[in-house]
């Protein structure tokens, strides 16, 4: 198995993080899918940071978008 050479800077093998709906061409994110959502949360049932999350600006906002669909809806919890 090969050693992943990490840069001082970054936290990622080298290279650039690239967003994962975009790497996996999903175009709209679905807030029924509870599973994927709840990746994106924290400890605390908040939406993470686009740092810490790696999407891209479009896609964190129908994450935000869908998140807040799923909590109106009662899939996701508010709080813990």
């Amino acid at each position: 198995m090969a050693k992943q050479i990490f840069s001082t800077k970054q936290k990622h093998p080298l290279g650039k993080r690239r967003c994962a709906f975009c790497t996996s061409q999903i175009e709209e994110i679905d807030y029924k899918d509870v599973k994927t959502l709840k990746h994106f949360l924290n400890g605390f049932q908040k939406i993470k940071n686009r740092y810490y999350s790696g999407v891209c600006l479009q896609h964190q906002k129908q994450l935000a978008r869908s998140v807040k669909r799923a909590r109106h809806m009662a899939l996701v919890p508010f709080t813990n």
